[in-house]
């Protein structure tokens, strides 16, 4: 197979996990990179040998270049893909554009339309699609194993230490800086759920708050930042507890501590946590996205899915039930209960070497599978071994936003 050659915009974990896994199989050269961060850029240039021509200090100045490679992945932050994208593809790159597609409608159909009207691949980085337990439920469902589905229901549980870390404390936290938490966090599940059912949703409903980490949630002798605080070893939200514990960890070390600093010493964690967003108390943030949300969809066709996005939970892999005419399938991420109704027998099908849900683990295989996917798709020209497209990523991102509507109005929203 031909060897693809790529340009990253953004030098950061998520760039990087794309890169690494395109340089591990040889299916993948990266040539370029488009970082703003010096010292970041520097080492992603020498870890992957670029020429220091091709070693950009930002977007901007790698589309000035021209077309460098055959394909470019945009892993910038969530604000800051819709000109990146369009650019790029004008220029004929095909494109791994990093979730969630923008953080608007109309930036997210600019992009689509780029895509249609450049000719060019594009794919969102929807992991979940590529996993190999997706593939698994799907073949069941396409299978007629349970009949028709009649009903979903599926829980992200974010983790309490991953909502502290990401949307509390972290890059996420804000709706005017980044996005709202279902278009940020959870873009990824209701993409997967319309995927399991085939079609779009025709109404959709949704209720979420901002419920714990507020101000009026602080204990009353809780400190500022947690090294100054009296409650910090009894805190489950402690700062020192979750990034000291990183240290000695590989994976770890690259999520979540890579966030907070590119040193792997515990001077330097301190020191982050001295003087970074990362050492705030949880209830002192300027953080404004939700803790916890439903979302309720209908389709044409009378099937109903009920999704629960929530912080207060262990970080795990995604559950859920699919329920249908002939059977019902309960999932946890590693495993399968297959129940069939005719003959009453149950198949229990496990995920062998299954990974971890988090980025750390690389998504449960997802990260690997959407890499791979998309660059024999570059290198053969077929668009068909992606599972999905600008229009249908467009698509399922309008579901989130219908649902964010639903929630802010308290209405009832039709698609």
């Amino acid at each position: 197979m031909t060897e693809v050659t790529l340009a990253i915009a953004g030098g950061g974990l998520r760039g990087l996990t794309y890169a690494r896994r395109a340089h591990a199989t040889g299916a993948g050269r990266v040539v370029a990179v488009a970082e703003p961060d010096p010292q970041r850029r520097a080492a992603f240039a020498a870890e992957f040998g670029i020429a220091p021509e091709l070693a950009y200090s930002g977007w901007k100045e790698l589309a000035a270049a021209g077309r460098v490679a055959d394909a470019a992945v945009i892993a910038t932050h969530d604000r800051l893909h819709t000109e990146p994208a369009v650019t790029l593809a004008d220029l004929g790159y095909h494109i791994l554009l990093e979730k969630p597609m923008a953080t608007t409608e109309r930036e997210a159909a600019r992009i689509a339309e780029a895509a249609r009207r450049n000719g060019i691949m594009l794919a969102v980085c929807h992991v979940l699609r590529y996993t190999p337990y997706t593939g698994v439920v799907r073949n069941l469902l396409d299978e007629g194993r349970i009949g028709r589905l009649v009903s979903v229901q599926h829980l992200e549980p974010v983790g309490w230490w991953h909502q502290a870390h990401s949307f509390v404390r972290g890059h996420w936290r804000r709706q005017d800086t980044s996005a709202p938490m279902l278009l940020a966090k959870a873009c990824h599940d209701v993409d997967w759920l319309v995927h399991l059912f085939g079609r779009p949703p025709v109404r959709v409903s949704s209720f979420g708050s901002l419920s714990h980490f507020r101000a009026e949630e602080r204990p009353a002798a809780a400190a500022d930042r947690c090294l100054d605080c009296p409650l910090e070893p009894t805190c489950p939200y402690s700062a020192p507890r979750l990034y000291l514990g990183c240290l000695g960890d590989p994976d770890s070390e690259f999520w979540p501590l890579g966030a907070v600093t590119p040193e792997r010493t515990e001077e330097a964690v301190l020191d982050a946590l001295r003087t970074g967003p990362y050492g705030r108390c949880v209830y002192a943030c300027d953080n404004d996205v939700v803790d916890h949300q439903e979302v309720v969809m209908e389709f044409d066709n009378g099937a109903t899915c009920s999704f629960t996005m929530s912080a207060f939970t262990p970080m795990e892999h995604r559950r859920t039930r699919l329920f249908g005419t002939h059977g019902y399938i309960d999932g946890d991420g590693r495993s399968l209960r297959v129940v069939d109704f005719r003959t009453g027998e149950e198949e229990m099908i496990a995920m062998d070497g299954m990974t971890g849900p988090s980025a750390a683990d690389g998504h449960g295989g997802g990260d690997e599978g959407l890499t791979d996917a998309f660059l024999a798709a570059v290198a053969s020209g077929d668009a068909t071994l992606l599972r999905s497209d600008a229009a249908e990523s467009l698509m399922t991102h309008r579901v989130v936003w219908a649902a964010e509507e639903a929630r802010t109005t308290g209405t009832v929203v039709a698609l």
